[in-house]
């Protein structure tokens, strides 16, 4: 499981979070400021963030602007004893995960920051494995992308012959490579991969 980074400029809602988490086998990490957050913060710091809205110095909301300038999008759950609707609305009209007032419900905050983290997991794994299918397509060559495209369609090696104006053989050897750089038996494997990574299938060009 990822981390919970709590940020609050209380010291006894810091330690009082952070014992509640750990009680419930979540990794927390405090933070006294929105600054010193902030200094550490980059856009791969993965987990969720529990985010006071009024703190000394920075506040949680303008954190939240410059973290997403910065391109980080880790869950970010608002915490606040002074939340008001247009507040709320704002925050997560601009992404924000969540908006939990305080007092708050142990139980139910601790299932929110789970779901979070599970979901902040979830994206990145997602985004890693896109990755690797961006960098398997870049090592095909122009015409080994040509031939994926026509056996991805259902093309027969005899009709992509006549397509592309080369011989069955050559296109024997060009799918051979396909499926070896591509990490896949079969074109329905192939076909399946593609579909996993729109951006990566619309990368390819005839």
């Amino acid at each position: 499981m990822t981390t919970l980074h709590i940020i609050d400029d209380d010291e006894a809602i810091r330690d009082a979070l952070s014992w509640l988490f750990q009680s419930r086998n979540v990794p927390a990490r405090c933070w006294p400021s929105a600054e010193a957050f902030l200094e550490s913060c980059t856009p791969q710091t993965a987990g969720c963030l529990l985010l006071d809205v009024r703190m000394e110095g920075m506040g949680g909301l303008e954190l939240f602007d410059r973290l997403q300038d910065l391109g980080c999008r880790m869950p970010v759950i608002f915490l606040t004893g002074h939340a008001d609707v247009p507040m709320a609305v704002a925050a997560l009209k601009k992404g924000a995960r969540d908006f939990v007032e305080k007092p708050f419900n142990d139980n139910e905050l601790v299932d929110r920051v789970i779901e979070a983290l599970a979901f902040d997991a979830g994206q990145r794994e997602r985004e890693a494995g896109q990755a690797g299918i961006s960098a398997r397509l870049a090592t095909l060559t122009h015409r080994e992308r040509q031939v994926m495209e026509l056996v991805v369609a259902g093309r027969l090696n005899k009709v992509i012959a006549d397509e592309l104006g080369i011989s069955m053989r050559t296109v024997e050897v060009h799918r051979a490579h396909v499926f070896e750089k591509m990490r896949v038996k079969t074109a329905v494997e192939l076909a399946r991969l593609l579909a996993a990574s729109g951006e990566a299938a619309a990368g390819t060009t005839r």
